[in-house]
């Protein structure tokens, strides 16, 4: 069957507007569909992105438990080289808590917190230290202890021993901790100073020893950096002598502290 032109003429048009109709049409659906995404509240997209985000936890402060007798304390200087070794540690960005059940120094040293017992030989800080140990875990022990053992001539040749069975208790108690131990400053009285050696000798023999068998010992020679100008009153540290004692401590920790 045939078509007239004039019929032809018709349906051509019609499929041509057809098409221009189809085309015209579909980019608005688009744009529709786009309008209803960006419809979308801002808010649950914020809160979308934000739950993605992984918040890291703020690193914990060095636990740092200042042990020992009058020394630790501050005799006549309370807070004692704890003031500076507190400022110096602090000034390099490491973060640090000092712990222990005794609290005492000037109230511009930030953490006052210790384990200085005046007058205490280390048959009694062994006798406590592990309620100590077991209420704060100290991550690092510095300890200085036997002055009195000396000064009093309390079983001066078996101190060495005792110092050692406090070290293992230590360990005991805190397997992962490092301990510090120095030697005890000089005392001005010749016979006393004497003994004061003796012991100190026996301290680095030991923690050397100790040392060879894997144990996380470090001998820190206080003795050796101080002099009788030192001292106060012929046995405890003046500032100058406290001082001493806090740049001693400090290069003792500082790779500890960068290991961590």
């Amino acid at each position: 069957m045939f078509l007239s032109e004039k019929t032809r003429y018709f349906l051509t048009f019609f499929l041509l507007l057809s098409s221009l109709i189809f085309v015209s049409c579909s980019p608005r659906k688009l744009d529709s569909e786009a309008l209803q995404i960006s419809d979308k509240p801002l808010e649950n997209v914020t809160a979308s992105k934000q739950s993605q985000v992984t918040v890291m936890p703020e690193e914990a402060p060095t636990k740092i438990m200042p042990l020992g007798d009058s020394i630790t304390d501050g005799y006549d200087f309370p807070g004692g080289y704890r003031i500076n070794l507190w400022k110096q540690l602090s000034d390099r960005g490491y973060k640090i808590n000092f712990v222990g059940s005794l609290i005492n120094g000037p109230n511009y040293l930030p953490d006052r917190d210790h384990e200085g017992h005046s007058g205490w030989r280390i048959d009694q800080i062994h006798q406590y230290i592990n309620i100590w140990l077991k209420r704060t875990q100290p991550d690092i022990i510095l300890l200085t202890i036997g002055t009195n053992d000396i000064a009093q001539n309390y079983r001066v040749k078996t101190a060495p021993e005792r110092l050692n069975n406090l070290i293992d208790e230590i360990f005991q108690e805190v397997p992962n901790a490092e301990i510090l131990v120095a030697s005890i400053p000089p005392i001005e009285m010749e016979e006393v100073d004497r003994r004061v050696n003796e012991y100190n000798r026996a301290i680095a023999a030991l923690i050397e020893s100790r040392q060879k068998q894997g144990d996380r010992l470090i001998f820190v020679d206080i003795n050796s950096a101080l002099d009788f100008d030192d001292l106060e009153d012929t046995v405890h540290p003046n500032r100058r002598g406290h001082s001493k004692m806090a740049k001693l401590w400090e290069e003792a920790l500082i790779p500890l502290l960068e290991n961590r």
